[in-house]
């Protein structure tokens, strides 16, 4: 039993699709297709099985494990039976999967087979009581949802209950359990399916890994919302990628700009028919301005989408659309359907267009704080808004610039500079295939500006250094030119695509 007659839950979501269209294909993976109707009580039976271990309403089930059906079908039937789903980067290992665990206070763990060894290891210092295999063998929870007789639940879910902890992607601190409600999530589908011009015969394609907040909460969700025939692949390739969006003719497509990128100078890139696509979402960081046009040259009626916004929130918080690309390249949008935003000062005052400021949120989209942390929660909600953290300019007609992260802003001399600012001068060289700028502690300067770089191929590493101050120096304000240029193999990221500053800032110099 699901709540009130007025209640709004996430599983509602995929129920109220199964009502209108049972027999349509809801998603399609490793040779497996569900229709709405059967995924829809394949669901049932696994939040089933959930209750069956013993939980009860409240309690945590981590999630850990790669994209597939039985990833989503744990989601939802932790949604319908009342539990509280926490996604864990299947990447993390030892005491950074210790800390989400045990954070969380999660009793239940669903992995796939291939990583349980790394969550038994650390059952008996986290508190995790019983592990259940997601796939892949006899007694997986997916083997228990294929088929079989649908039970009647005795569990009232209501659209103010915890659904999930969206823990915060940790760029700059240790992540953050962000307590997402149905109702924030659901005014949330509601908001990326106006703004990003979802429909049912877009034919997705879903490659980001689900336990990522933009793949499930902005693409997958809000498409099985309006009951789009989705394709979910394990992990990106791109390659792989550019054959299934050919062979499948698929006409929507989501990745972290990296990818893009990959994609886009792939050697199977300009062979490939890809005319099917007509809409191109990116978000997680900035797509680079070189990049975006190649795309857009070589696919000149496809349209993108720049997704901008956080954990908190959903994610999604504001949207740039395809027709507002071109005057605006480096703006991410406006506000999404539920969100209400302003840019503020230290003071929380409004400051004038084009000034730089915080922007901060009001929104039912909104998380209720920060899992067992009343300190964070305070701090980032006051005043009756959500401070995001973010540095950002917006203009008259409500369409933001994100210039910075706040902890980002480098303090050279005791002159703020914003690093984005500086990484698009240096992507901009053509030496360059990645560029992060952070501010290393220095007793001159306070925070010296240094630059880490990817060479691009066939570039001078010896001279590269060089080349690349001189270049910035022609370009910007003496005190914004790197006192330093590191080149590295690969920058730090976590798995949606974000740089780890953090990380670069504290590698010995």
């Amino acid at each position: 039993m699901n709540g009130s007659t007025t209640s709004s839950t996430v599983d509602g979501v995929l129920r109220r699709s199964a009502a209108r269209a049972p027999d349509a294909t809801a998603l399609t993976f490793d040779g497996r297709t569900w229709t709405y109707a059967d995924l829809d009580a394949a669901v049932t039976r696994a939040a089933a099985r959930l209750l069956g271990l013993g939980a009860v309403k409240g309690d945590r089930v981590a999630a850990y494990g790669r994209n597939s059906d039985a990833y989503l079908i744990g989601f939802l039937a932790c949604a319908r039976s009342g539990l509280v789903h926490v996604p864990i980067n299947y990447a993390l290992r030892g005491e950074e999967l210790a800390y989400l665990l045990g954070q969380s206070g999660s009793t239940i763990a669903l992995v796939d087979p291939a990583l349980r060894s790394a969550v038994d290891d650390l059952r008996a210092e986290t508190g995790v009581e019983q592990v259940l295999e997601l796939r892949d063998g006899p007694g997986s929870l997916l083997a228990d949802c294929l088929d079989g007789p649908v039970p009647e639940l005795d569990t009232e879910v209501g659209d103010t209950d915890l659904v999930q902890l969206l823990y915060t992607s940790g760029t700059t601190s240790r992540p953050k359990g962000a307590m997402m409600t149905h109702r924030a999530l659901v005014h949330e589908y509601l908001s990326c399916v106006a703004g990003l011009d979802l429909r049912a015969d877009d034919a997705p394609l879903h490659a980001m890994p689900l336990y990522h907040s933009a793949q499930m909460h902005v693409f997958l969700m809000p498409w099985l919302a309006v009951g789009a025939a989705n394709t979910l692949v394990e992990a990106p390739d791109p390659a792989d990628l550019l054959r299934r969006i050919e062979e499948g003719r698929h006409g929507a497509f989501f990745a972290a700009p990296t990818l893009w990128v990959a994609m886009a100078n792939h050697p199977d890139f300009g062979g490939r028919d890809l005319s099917s696509l007509r809409k191109a979402y990116y978000g997680a960081s900035v797509m680079p301005g070189p990049v975006l046009e190649r795309l857009r040259g070589a696919l000149p009626g496809l349209g993108f989408y720049n997704c901008f916004g956080q954990s908190e929130i959903g994610p999604l918080a504001t949207v740039l659309r395809p027709e507002e690309h071109a005057g605006r390249p480096a703006s991410a949008g406006r506000a999404a359907l539920f969100v209400e935003l302003r840019v503020v000062d230290e003071r929380g005052r409004d400051v004038a267009p084009g000034e730089l400021g915080e922007v901060v949120y009001r929104s039912p989209q909104l998380c209720q704080g920060y899992w067992d942390k009343p300190e964070e929660t305070a701090e980032a909600f006051r005043d009756g808004w959500f401070h995001s953290g973010d540095l950002v300019r917006a203009d008259a007609g409500g369409y933001i610039e994100v210039v910075d992260r706040i902890k980002d802003v480098i303090n050279t001399g005791g002159v703020l500079v914003a690093s984005r600012e500086i990484e698009d001068v240096l992507f901009a060289h053509p030496g360059v295939a990645e560029a992060a700028v952070v501010g290393t502690a220095d007793e001159r300067w306070i925070e010296a500006v240094t630059a880490y770089v990817v060479p691009a191929p066939g570039a001078d590493a010896d001279a590269l250094p060089g080349l690349l101050v001189e270049h910035v120096r022609e370009r910007l304000a003496p005190f914004k030119v790197p006192k330093a240029v590191r080149l590295v193999e690969e920058l730090p990221r976590n798995a949606s695509g974000k740089i780890l500053k953090r990380e670069l800032r504290d590698r010995p110099v």
